[in-house]
């Protein structure tokens, strides 16, 4: 790459990480929102919050990168209209090919990072986050009991405590479970600890009363104790008892479900079309930056604006994006549509591809025609 094509190219990496950067935060932020309650509601510290988020950037990063890099080729190379720099590189001999090469180029490194991102951090960052997000409202929620508030760990079951002691201990607990609502239970205890075991979090109460009321009869069994085992295992999953979602899958395993399993044979056509999206939406990024370079390089240079052809770009790759999610909404339910979503992710780099090449001729031409006439 000569030192123009290194130039441009410059420009387009630095606004690309630019709107990247802005993107992925608007994002991240409206998707943290919806964890917010984990830090209200169970006790989540303010880091392992950050971190769980932080585990979503590879899902999104894989639709905005294509949209970013889209981004930055129509605005830098608008600016090289603009500033008369293109006509100043045509003028010198530069093909349509020739001043695209930069941001192809670019945009062929975009498609390894955003295939790389497909294939393994995606699953591998939302598997860790799933399985985190499940432990934290299961096992932790028994775990990170709130002081002064009403934890509700499961439905018709809540547990109260006063405060808690540097050391763990548990001031004044208050356990209530309504799950048969002909018999509620309440106890009541001093202190006590939350004990984690191999069979899972139980809460151990010391110097306390267990009180049972028959609905029926109005009869009250009232039981004092001096230590008394709340078991709250019983209230939690596990991790390998839960299904993977298509997210958290590898590509070996979206292609090729596991047909003995329950899950995988009834999601089994949206498991394999997850599997062949995992190996197009890569190629949007290629297809993207075309569209950009045949909308903004094919014809004439206007220096004073190129919005229609911006337009026309921005709407182009507005129906190349809404066409995907529908074939692949369409393919899932039926998966003779698979080969459209190759199709809609191919058809915008042979087009574009065709349109900035064969501008490129006729231009060459249109010179040669006229040099000839002038002669």
């Amino acid at each position: 790459m000569n030192s123009i094509g290194r130039y441009i190219f410059r420009q387009i990496f630095e606004a690309t990480v630019f709107v990247t950067i802005a993107l992925a935060c608007a994002v991240w932020l409206t998707q943290s929102l919806r964890y917010v309650e984990l830090i209200v509601n169970r006790g989540l510290s303010i880091g392992l919050f950050g971190y769980l988020t932080v585990l979503l950037l590879p899902t999104f990063l894989l639709v905005i990168l294509p949209i970013s890099l889209f981004c930055a080729t129509l605005f830098i190379y608008n600016k090289l209209v603009s500033d008369s720099e293109l006509v100043v590189l045509r003028a010198a001999g530069l093909s349509n090919m020739a001043l695209g090469r930069p941001a192809i180029l670019l945009g062929l490194g975009v498609v390894a990072v955003c295939y790389s991102l497909s294939l393994y951090f995606l699953p591998a960052s939302f598997r860790q986050f799933k399985d985190l997000e499940y432990t934290i409202r299961n096992d932790y929620s028994a775990i990170l009991l709130q002081e002064g508030a009403f934890n509700s760990i499961n439905d018709g079951l809540t547990v109260y405590v006063r405060s808690r002691e540097s050391n763990g201990e548990l001031l004044g607990i208050l356990v209530h479970d309504n799950r048969d609502a002909a018999k509620p239970v309440t106890m009541m205890a001093e202190r006590g600890a939350l004990v984690v075991t191999d069979e899972g979090p139980r809460v151990l109460m010391i110097h306390g009363n267990r009180q049972e009321v028959q609905r029926e009869s109005g009869q009250l069994s009232l039981l004092y104790f001096d230590r008394y085992t709340f078991d709250l295992g019983q209230f939690t999953g596990r991790l390998e008892s839960r299904w993977r979602t298509p997210e958290e899958r590898y590509l070996d395993e979206l292609l090729w479900p596991d047909y003995d399993n329950e899950g995988d044979a009834y999601y089994a056509n949206k498991l394999i079309t997850e599997g062949h999206q995992r190996l197009v939406a890569p190629l949007y990024a290629l297809g993207f930056v075309l569209i950009a370079l045949a909308s903004l390089l094919s014809g004439e240079f206007d220096r004073r604006g190129q919005t229609k052809r911006i337009a026309v770009a921005v709407g182009a790759v507005v129906v190349v994006q809404a066409a995907g999610i529908a074939i692949q909404n369409l393919a899932a339910k039926h998966m003779d549509a698979i080969p459209l979503m190759y199709l809609n992710a191919a058809l915008p780099i042979l087009v574009s591809g065709f349109i900035l090449a064969r501008g490129g001729r006729l231009r060459a031409a249109r010179g040669l025609s006229a040099a000839t006439d002038a002669a």
